[in-house]
């Protein structure tokens, strides 16, 4: 992917307001949000890199001096991107200048390359946004450097919104697959998402808890309607079931049953299409060490109230209250919800499994 023509702007001016605090520094894994995009571009050759911030601290001067970036500040505050858009178009010496967000946790610059090869021999374009389903990206955006002006103007007539300034101008959108890749970081809600997939970028095989606070509240349903989509999709899917209840696989006198009675701990039956262990345990097993045993899936799916992992998918049916633990990525839930419970969480219908399909391959990292 050929950058060097090509100026950095990473927008990062730290408002906010629907996270109720400063994202730019929220961490996970050890490091700030803008902390993890500045680490990207190391990787990535661009002719100039600009921080755009609405205010300068002693944190952004030392980032932006540890990945090589400089740091420019907004003329006038309070303004939005389009300040710190501005203000970047007019500083960088190239044509053309690459945006974008901090906001991106699980932006990769490959996912940009259409956006390249378009822009090759065309003249007179002042802007070339990347569109997922049909919706614009402003802030993964490719603007010349003339456009500085047009943002001016824009901002002295008291309009803020990106899109209505590059309506008025020659600009192109190209369909960009990577969906995912573009996830904004917004709200705290978001968040969980965002901690969700992560724990799964560790995992050799990528795990999603389905939850409930009580039974009978149709996990096992939820589960059978959703593995046909998933398979659907090409991915090959295992279930790890809890059960306080206790089990019994063998029958009565088959040798497995015999083995068990002659006092065997551990009993493997193979057969030429697949086989069962039957463990005894001094005590309840791990269903994440047990989900790490299922050879030849994509993901496995893990069906319990209390011993699952990150993330969760909790299910709700006015049964018990919302469960809603740190593992908790959403909330499908049947029937009206307790007051506040939206807004830390993102909340679907229970019915809805296409937006399950989509959540849990946007959990495993998939960029469908």
């Amino acid at each position: 992917m050929d950058t060097l023509h090509l100026s950095l702007l990473l927008i990062a001016g730290g408002k906010s307001s629907r996270m109720g605090q400063d994202k730019r520094w929220l961490e996970y894994d050890g490091a700030s949000m803008l902390e993890w995009q500045l680490r990207k571009t190391q990787r990535q050759a661009f002719a100039h890199k600009y921080l755009c911030v609405e205010k300068a601290t002693e944190e952004l001067l030392a980032l932006a001096k540890q990945y090589e970036f400089e740091l420019l500040v907004d003329e006038q505050s309070g303004l939005g991107p389009m300040e710190g858009l501005r203000r970047g178009l007019s500083a960088m010496p190239t044509q053309y200048g690459l945006a974008l967000s901090c906001d991106m946790p699980f932006f990769v610059f490959s996912a940009l390359e259409p956006l390249l090869v378009e822009l090759t021999g065309q003249t007179g374009l002042m802007a070339m946004l990347a569109e997922t389903n049909g919706r614009r990206q402003p802030l993964a955006a490719i603007y010349h450097r003339d456009l500085a002006q047009d943002f001016a103007t824009a901002l002295a007539a008291g309009e803020r919104k990106l899109g209505k300034v590059i309506d008025k101008v020659p600009h192109r959108l190209v369909a960009v697959p990577r969906v995912n890749c573009f996830f904004n970081a917004n709200t705290p809600a978001d968040m969980r998402l965002v901690r969700g997939r992560l724990a799964n970028s560790w995992r050799e095989i990528p795990l999603v808890t389905v939850s409930a606070p009580v039974s009978n509240t149709g996990k096992t349903t939820f589960i059978e309607k959703l593995i046909p989509r998933l398979r659907a999709a090409g991915i090959r899917v295992g279930v790890v079931k809890g059960d306080c209840h206790g089990y019994q696989m063998d029958v009565e006198g088959k040798d497995s049953w015999r083995f068990s009675k002659a006092g065997a701990d551990a009993v493997a039956v193979v057969s030429p299409t697949g086989y069962f262990i039957q463990q005894q345990t001094g005590k309840r097993a791990s269903l994440v060490s047990m989900a790490s045993r299922l050879e030849n899936v994509d993901l496995v799916l893990i069906e319990s109230r209390n011993h699952g992992t990150m993330p969760e998918l909790s299910l709700w049916r006015g049964l018990g209250s919302p469960c809603l633990r740190e593992d908790t990525a959403a909330l499908f839930a049947g029937g009206s919800l307790p007051d506040g419970v939206p807004a830390q969480v993102h909340c679907y219908d229970i019915e809805d499994i296409a937006q399950a399909e989509k959540l849990v391959k946007f959990l495993m990292g998939k960029d469908f």
